[in-house]
């Protein structure tokens, strides 16, 4: 009964917690078998000669359930070794689940600082977007006003332009006037200065010619006022 109450514990999954409880109760049954082991092996060893088929079936097959329970046993305490090692290895699996839960802990612990950092930036950034949305508008109404005013500023330009052209040739025209009237002024000057220079060339041949003569009429004058004297003198 006993070996096949082993042989069902092998087949199932060993829990950890059941563990200490087969090795308590292991080590009392393994002698027990060994002691019928070596009890069995004696009849047969000394009465082996004297059964007959039956008997030597019956222990044959009792030979061969406790080669059967030896090998449960051995593929029993390599799955107790299997169970230790799988023990271990799940206690290493919570320590490092438990190390992962606060790893965990501590970046969702982050994630959320990040997230509330992100929303006031966002928040930030929307304010930032309103602002740029105002000084946009507020910069096309100014585009739209200076627009406004370069027209009105290129329509007083090419005004100007046109008077300062209409200005330019009026000074134009009333320059070559000026010209021509200055050429012929220089023209009249050079008529009136041959005029004057001929003038004065007459002016100083007929002075020359009153001096000439008003010489030579005071100089018999003089001589006769000198006879007089003279005869005057001698009287």
């Amino acid at each position: 009964m006993s070996f096949f109450k082993k042989k069902e514990t092998a087949e199932k999954p060993l829990q950890p917690n059941v563990y200490q409880m087969i090795q308590m109760t292991e080590e009392p049954v393994q002698e027990e078998d060994h002691a019928a082991a070596e009890t069995i092996s004696g009849l047969i060893s000394t009465g082996k000669a004297q059964l007959d088929k039956k008997s030597l079936d019956l222990i044959f097959s009792v030979e061969q359930i406790i080669q059967a329970r030896q090998h449960s046993e051995t593929h029993i305490n390599e799955l107790q070794d299997r169970l230790t090692h799988s023990s271990s290895h799940v206690e290493r699996l919570n320590r490092d689940l438990k190390n992962l839960n606060k790893v965990i802990e501590e970046r969702e612990k982050n994630i959320l600082e990040l997230e509330h950092k992100l929303i006031e930036k966002n928040l930030k950034v929307d304010q930032v977007m309103e602002d740029y949305r105002e000084i946009q508008t507020t910069m096309s109404l100014e585009v739209e006003e200076l627009k406004s005013t370069i027209d009105l500023e290129q329509q007083k330009y090419t005004s100007l332009v046109q008077k300062h052209n209409e200005a330019h040739a009026e000074r134009n025209k009333k320059m070559n006037d000026l010209e021509e009237k200055i050429g012929r002024i220089e023209i009249e000057n050079s008529h009136l200065r041959q005029k004057y220079d001929t003038v004065r060339q007459e002016k100083a041949y007929l002075s020359n010619m009153i001096s000439d003569f008003t010489n030579r009429m005071t100089l018999p004058f003089a001589n006769t006022l000198a006879e007089r004297k003279g005869g005057n003198g001698d009287t």
